[in-house]
């Protein structure tokens, strides 16, 4: 038996014992470790990092890992809850604009910054959420709360028209983003115009 290792052991759990209040803040320093470790990775390009891996790039061990997190999906859920907040962050602020035709061509701009700094951890969610209820719900969640926001900006006689609303929900989504940026290979910029020229052409229709 390695005498000076149980002493130190023993050492540590008297120490936690005696300082709850520390035991809990390094606690709460692993967890979130875990939790920034796991977006760095998906941030990068990973869209399926291992616990191992989330481990290594915490300097945590992969106990502490389980430890906090029963599976990947409680990790994943993290994920969807820093998506969650980044998109509410923009999407609820006021608008500058009056004219409600401005604010849609607001949301354009606003909606585009959120969809890049978000590509990332979306990519990684759609890849996972067949499988993961909470995903699936967030993934929902978020659909709902846009359509909502579109909604309040337009008049009761274009919001109620099924053809422009529907339209205009589908080009202001995450999805057609990620296919003008993905598979049609534009810039940012040129995504940008030819999102604005499409939702004025439904405006003026």
């Amino acid at each position: 038996m390695n005498v000076k290792r149980g002493v130190s052991a023993r050492s540590a759990l008297a120490a936690e014992a005696a300082d709850p209040d520390g035991r809990r803040r390094r606690s709460q320093d692993s967890r979130a470790r875990i939790v920034a470790a796991m977006l760095e990775l998906v941030q990068a390009g990973d869209v399926a990092p291992g616990a191992e891996q989330v481990a290594d790039r915490a300097q945590v061990g992969l106990r502490t890992v389980f430890r906090h997190f029963k599976d990947m999906d409680s990790l994943y859920s993290e994920m969807a809850h820093a998506i969650e907040s980044e998109v509410r962050d923009v999407v609820r602020r006021p608008f500058k604009a009056e004219d409600w035709r401005e604010r849609i061509l607001e949301l354009i701009e606003r909606r585009s910054q959120t969809y890049e700094k978000i590509a990332p951890y979306r990519q990684a969610a759609d890849a996972h959420k067949h499988r993961s209820p909470f995903l699936a719900a967030a993934h929902g969640r978020l659909a709902a709360e846009s359509r909502e926001i579109l909604k309040r900006q337009l008049p009761d006689e274009v919001a109620r028209d099924p053809v422009k609303f529907e339209t205009l929900d589908l080009l202001l989504s995450y999805e057609v983003w990620s296919r003008f940026r993905r598979e049609q290979g534009m810039n940012p910029k040129r995504a940008r115009e030819v999102l604005d020229a499409a939702v004025r052409r439904v405006l003026e229709s």
